[in-house]
């Protein structure tokens, strides 16, 4: 296949997601609006704004030289640590929910922990293909982005958020692992990462709740176990076909965050077994397409950042599918392109630009 082709792949699949998100946020969000705001539409215009900021800024990330991105990756992953700093400041960050995670821009909120993700992906992507014959490397190839890793990783904990923490340091580990670095060393960061994770899980009661509740969920069906029990209710309502696009009876205030994180439980309900199998094909249908951009890019910078962003895009579709089905703990990840926007859609939307600017050093399309 033509990397054009592949390039117009990704495209449409992205697009497809997007229009699908669209659809399902307005259905899921528009008796909620209305009790909450008084507009039915307040979160689809809201999400319709996060997009048009996506679309420009994927644009931008197409049309950008990529070797100006590699040649300032440095500086760009400084910048955002800074961000990563200046939120957790009283009175600039924004504090929700016990967290202090935002910037308020205007009508906007800005996560910094989500551009970090993939900053800190344009930054491994950088420093593995400088570091290439180095890779096997203790302290040229595995210690760098390992005291990258652990910094930012230790700034995001403290907002805190502990999914994302291990969501960066998941990519990393995958980007270390396709470049060359032992497995021994890899595998011995796991295994120390274990008790860490151990005792972080304990240090909160709230997500110590949360993995009693992914357990046995009905121990506590109306505090820490509704969510996903909720979520249950609206994935097995559907059935085959499901009960038709805006009829679910779960958005009617039974299940929380119906329009962001457990929008996929939704889909469920109204569009059944089929419309849930069709946006889990239509992820692996990215991944193998992004793949495609893995195998044929031409530089090793644009093979690993290409590597990242297909990883995070997968991981981020697996934890959200997996935490609405009771596979996996509950934890804040959006669904990429589908859930209610924010931060988080418009970073993915640069992602995608990125992917698709580092398709076109591919030999196949030249």
């Amino acid at each position: 296949m033509k990397m054009r082709n592949i390039r117009n792949s990704i495209f449409l699949i992205v697009m497809i997601l997007i229009g699908v998100g669209i659809v399902m946020i307005y259905s899921a969000s528009a008796i909620y609006a209305y009790a909450r705001m008084g507009d039915s539409l307040f979160y689809l215009k809201r999400h319709l704004l996060y997009l048009a900021l996506g679309f420009a800024i994927m644009l931008g990330m197409m049309a950008v030289n990529l070797n100006l991105v590699k040649k300032h990756a440095k500086l760009i992953l400084l910048f955002s640590v800074l961000l990563l700093i200046l939120v957790l400041v009283p009175h600039i960050g924004r504090e929700a929910g016990g967290a202090r995670r935002w910037f308020r821009l205007g009508p906007v909120n800005f996560q910094p922990s989500e551009l970090i993700k993939l900053t800190m992906i344009i930054y491994i992507a950088d420093l593995m293909a400088r570091k290439k014959e180095l890779a096997k490397s203790f302290w040229h190839g595995f210690v760098p982005p390992m005291m990258a890793l652990g910094f930012v990783v230790g700034l995001v904990l403290l907002e805190p958020d502990l999914g994302t923490a291990v969501a960066i340091s998941a990519i990393t580990i995958i980007m270390l692992f396709v470049s060359g670095v032992k497995i021994s060393q890899i595998m011995a960061f796991i295994l120390a990462s274990i008790p860490v994770l151990y005792m972080l899980v304990l240090s909160k009661p709230y997500r110590r709740r949360r993995i009693l509740a992914f357990l046995n969920p009905w121990a506590d069906r109306r505090g820490t176990g509704f969510q996903i029990i909720q979520s249950f209710v609206a994935l097995g309502s559907g059935g085959l076909f499901g009960i038709g696009l805006g009829q679910s009876k779960q958005k009617l205030f039974y299940l929380p965050a119906s329009h962001t994180d457990f929008i996929f439980s939704i889909i469920g309900e109204e569009l059944g077994f089929l419309g849930t199998a069709s946006i889990v094909v239509l992820f692996m249908c990215f991944v193998w397409q992004g793949m495609k951009v893995v195998i044929k890019a031409e530089g090793y910078f644009e093979k690993y950042l290409s590597l990242g962003i297909v990883s995070l895009i997968a991981l981020e579709a697996i934890i959200n599918i997996g935490v609405t089905a009771g596979a996996l703990p509950t934890k804040g990840l959006p669904l990429p392109f589908i859930s209610y926007g924010g931060s988080g859609l418009i970073f993915h939307m640069a992602a995608v630009g990125l992917l698709l600017n580092a398709a076109k050093t591919c030999e196949v399309y030249r």
